[in-house]
């Protein structure tokens, strides 16, 4: 089984953990919760009725927005100069970005993210940014 998702949009990182302290208990809590909740909710409509219990790949492509300094000016200001790069190198770390998505998704569309046994992911540039996702079960 296949399952192909797009999520329009500027890709988002899982940020760290934050902690507080109150009296003498320390809190931790997740500072994504919200973009988490809000991401998984744009594809629960189209969640498997179960979520997915067994071995699985998960395949991420991130499309980062280009800077204005991939594009040329005055005349060629609509076109890309030929030094731009195809693939994103920059923050937000990739790492960070597969593990906002790994969370959201699960209990929603696999029982555990520890199913997933091969990420394949990738930063690239695009004039559309979007989070594209695809699962597939072995």
């Amino acid at each position: 089984m296949q399952i192909a998702r797009v999520v329009l949009g500027e890709p988002k990182a899982q940020p760290r953990h934050r902690h507080f302290q109150r009296g003498n208990f320390v809190t931790t809590y997740d500072p994504a919760a919200k973009l988490k909740e809000s991401f998984a909710g744009i594809l629960q409509a189209e969640a498997p009725i179960e979520p997915i219990s067994t071995p699985m790949i998960l395949e991420l492509t991130f499309y980062m927005a280009r800077p204005n300094s991939h594009y040329g000016s005055g005349k060629k200001a609509e076109f890309l100069k030929e030094s731009a790069p195809e693939y994103h190198s920059g923050r937000p770390d990739l790492d960070n970005l597969t593990k906002f998505v790994q969370d959201a998704l699960n209990k929603i569309y696999y029982r555990d993210d520890a199913l997933i046994c091969q990420l394949i992911a990738k930063k690239v540039y695009s004039e559309r940014p979007r989070t594209e996702i695809i699962l597939t079960t072995l």
